[in-house]
């Protein structure tokens, strides 16, 4: 079995969530984007996630040059950030001649990482701790 390479991720997801609970009752997502991203089991990611984890922890070198890249988030489909908060990594699709659809965009605030198979149209919270 193969373990996260983000284990300190669970500890910032606990403080965030945390952060969210204000006398015991649950605060409501700043915008309705973050109440429409799903989440996905970190061994549920398939394979070539692993590796595209594994090279943003070492910092790579990466296989292509956008790798690293900031994210936009024109689609409005992640929770609304300023300019710089999210960047975005390929997960590489055998069989394809170019970057594909699989993508793994991460949040720097709280070090959440987004994965999304369909080229920014849904994305996934990855859950590291199931």
């Amino acid at each position: 079995m193969r373990f996260p390479p983000r284990t300190t991720r669970i500890g910032a997801l606990v403080a965030l969530m945390s952060a969210l609970l204000v006398g015991g009752v649950a605060v409501a997502p700043a915008d309705a984007a973050a109440a429409s991203v799903g989440s996905i089991c970190y061994g549920a990611l398939p394979s070539q996630a692993y590796d595209t984890l594994d090279l943003i922890d070492s910092g790579g070198p990466f296989p292509y040059s956008q790798d690293g890249a900031v994210f936009q988030n024109r689609e409005g489909v992640l929770p609304s950030q300023s300019t710089g908060y999210y960047h975005e990594y390929t997960v590489i699709t055998p069989g394809s001649s170019t970057r594909g659809a699989r993508r793994i965009v991460t949040g720097k605030k709280t070090l959440e990482d987004y994965y999304t198979s369909d080229h920014y149209v849904t994305f996934k919270l990855i859950n590291f701790g199931c």
